[in-house]
């Protein structure tokens, strides 16, 4: 029997055409769905999860579904472009509504499923529209079974498979057999795997001949074959209608693949072990399987070393929350295969932080950040300028306005930025910069605080809920390694919390460190700086940014090394203004050029003179945004111009003339 080929050259590695849901996990384990307070959103659906994972691990994937013209569908569209995925053959229907899962985990063996799917977008994928062009395209194509259960979606998955059959495209079925989608269960017993049905078995036997390759569990081959309990006497039976490579997929026992004729015993089939792990949800796991599998496959490994990477990718996903977004990366892999990993997968902190860092995410290589986070600061200045408490807000909003014109002006799209605090000073200021693709941070400390306290709450962890997952959590923490004891002890704890809190929140973290001049004298401040950000590194704490005062060229390398040896996948530093001369900040770029220096955060140097005028009615709106935009593009034209980026230079110098 001939071994999978897959066509060379082609545009697209897999494309997947299926379920495209989203997936709402409930926060809460041990409870039963009843009784779940939150839930966590991600992508969802069989044939997503693959394309998701597929394009993951590093290979070109396309999806083939349908989505509603709302919310829901552009979050799932979203979701799979930053991955990596093609989107352009996703269907949106202008009536139905995304589909929806509801899950919950009660324990180990107990996950109320809940599939939301009435007459649903991706049930309604329309055949008329599969572009034969596009899976001309493809190396390989996956169908998930689910979308044979219905004439719409079956004659989508025929139209397809004819496509792939006609250009060479090896064809893939996920057996994917979950009964409540046939309408065989009450639509609340979504967690039922396999229920014997002649009449789905037959319908999927219809379908066997066309494909190249058939994954399924033993319950999912018992129902194509139509032997319930009987795992041979199923295979033989797909086998009669099939020369389809089979694999069996049998959990913590690993998987069985059968190229040739069924042996006597499933366990006298060639199998590949499995990974035994703690298991936390197993939903999922299947999906990521096939993910490892497809993409070793198609990267031209042999079955041993795809099975080995599958059932790792398997073993990952069951000890964490959620299907698609608990994917491994490629970084995580080769942890998992160096010899150093934690038999206990949820407890191994450097698996944890690659799949955090070495996922897709949105890259900033520089920064040129608008810093009004503060509040005691303006608090001063309506004070000592005779003006309410509430003009503060106004102002921030102004300073929005300031940023968003040289963006425009300077063309900083992609180097933008914003740091405001989110309390009642600055909370409408950052809600009209959230959302717009800048770099938005957002302070936790109660300023001043020495030791580190949290403005407005005790539970940081708490706070953050509330918080959306693009705005960067900014701490700034007075601190010295050669502080008392038990300060230092205290606001160490206060960070630790902190770094744990953004760990499960999902948001970056920038550690701001500040050391106090009296602890620091002149000439020391790089060597206490460097010392305190290897002491956060020796706690564990790895921050996405640092954002630090203006070192030497000196320092910087050694930070820069630092970096690389403690946490390579860190953001970098951005430089801090102190509320220097705006001649001093630029001229201290001119230090600053190690790579590891991504940019500037810069605050009352820009806005402080203005907004005193401003709150005393000595300016108008419209000067107050011309001054600070002015003097914000001065800095932008030094740093630009410090590094030699000569388009910029020209283009700035041109706009001072």
């Amino acid at each position: 029997m001939p071994a999978l080929s897959f066509p060379a050259g082609r545009k697209f590695d897999l494309a997947c055409l299926g379920r495209l849901a989203v997936d709402l996990y409930a926060e809460q384990f041990g409870s039963t769905l009843e009784d779940a307070r939150s839930m966590s959103k991600y992508l969802g659906g069989s044939s997503a999860n693959l394309a998701f994972g597929v394009a993951r691990l590093g290979l070109k994937s396309a999806m083939i579904s349908r989505v509603g013209n709302e919310q829901m569908g552009r979050f799932l569209l979203q979701t799979l472009q930053q991955e990596g995925c093609d989107t352009s053959q996703v269907q949106v229907d202008p009536e139905r509504l995304t589909a929806l899962v509801l899950l919950g985990i009660k324990d180990r063996d107990t996950f109320p499923l809940l599939f939301v799917r009435e007459n649903c977008a991706d049930m309604a994928l329309d055949a008329n529209l599969i572009d034969g062009h596009f899976i001309a395209q493809c190396s390989a194509l996956a169908i998930t079974g689910t979308h044979l259960s219905t004439p719409v979606t079956r004659l989508a998955a025929q139209t397809a498979l004819a496509h792939a059959k006609a250009h060479g495209v090896v064809r893939v079925l996920d057996i994917d057999y979950r009964p409540v989608l046939w309408g065989l269960t009450s639509r609340g017993a979504g967690e039922n795997r396999y229920v014997a049905d002649a009449s789905v078995t037959r319908q999927l036997q219809d379908m066997l001949p066309e494909f190249d390759l058939l994954v399924g569990t033993e319950e999912e081959f018992y129902i194509a074959g139509g032997v319930a309990g009987d795992m041979v006497a199923s295979l033989r039976a797909v086998r009669a209608l099939s020369r389809a490579t089979l694999v069996v997929k049998r959990g913590a026992l690993g998987c069985c693949v059968i190229e040739g004729d069924i042996p006597d015993d499933i366990n006298q089939a060639p199998t590949y072990q499995g990974e035994r792990v703690e298991v936390l949800n197993v939903l999922g796991a299947g999906d990521a399987f096939l993910s490892g599998l497809m993409a070793s496959l198609l990267q031209g490994k042999d079955w041993a070393e795809s099975t080995r990477v599958a059932n790792a990718c398997g073993a990952i996903v069951v000890s964490r929350h959620a299907c698609s977004a608990a994917m491994p990366t490629p970084a995580e892999l080769a942890h998992w295969f160096g010899g150093s990993r934690n038999p206990q997968v949820d407890a191994d902190a450097q698996l944890a932080h690659l799949h955090r860092v070495t996922a897709k995410r949105a890259p900033w290589g520089e920064l040129c950040v608008m810093a009004f986070d503060h509040r005691s600061q303006f608090y001063d200045l309506a004070r000592e300028a005779g003006a309410p408490e509430s003009r503060i807000a106004p102002l921030k909003r102004l300073l929005v306005q300031a940023a968003a014109q040289v963006e425009q002006s300077h063309q900083l799209q992609g180097q933008m930025g914003v740091l405001i605090d989110g309390g009642s000073y600055g909370a409408d200021a950052l809600a009209g910069a959230t959302g717009r693709g800048w770099w938005v941070g957002r302070p936790v400390e109660l300023p001043g605080s020495r030791p580190l306290r949290f403005d407005g709450t005790r539970s940081i962890g708490t706070a953050l809920i509330h918080w959306p997952t693009e705005q960067v959590v900014k701490c700034l923490v007075h601190y010295h390694p050669d502080d008392a004891f038990a300060l230092r002890l205290e606001q160490e704890q206060k960070v630790l919390e902190l770094w744990e809190a953004t760990r499960h929140s999902g948001n970056e973290l920038l550690l701001e460190i500040i050391c106090p001049p009296a602890l620091t004298p002149a000439g020391t401040q790089d060597a206490a700086v460097l010392r305190a950000v290897k002491r956060f590194y020796n706690l564990g704490v790895k921050p996405e940014w640092w954002k630090l005062a203006p070192l030497q060229a000196q320092g910087w390398e050694s930070l820069q090394a630092l970096i690389e040896e403690r946490d390579p996948h860190c953001r970098g530093a951005v430089i801090l203004g102190l509320n220097q001369p705006l001649q001093v900040l630029a001229e201290s770029f001119a230090q600053a050029t190690n790579p590891v220096v991504k940019g500037f955060m810069v605050g009352r140097s820009l806005w402080v003179n203005a907004s005193q005028r401003w709150l005393a009615n000595q300016m108008d709106d419209a000067a107050f945004i011309a001054e600070v935009a002015a003097n914000f593009a001065m800095l932008v034209q030094a740093w630009r111009t410090r590094h030699g980026n000569a388009r910029h230079s020209a283009t700035l110098t041109k706009e001072a003339a």
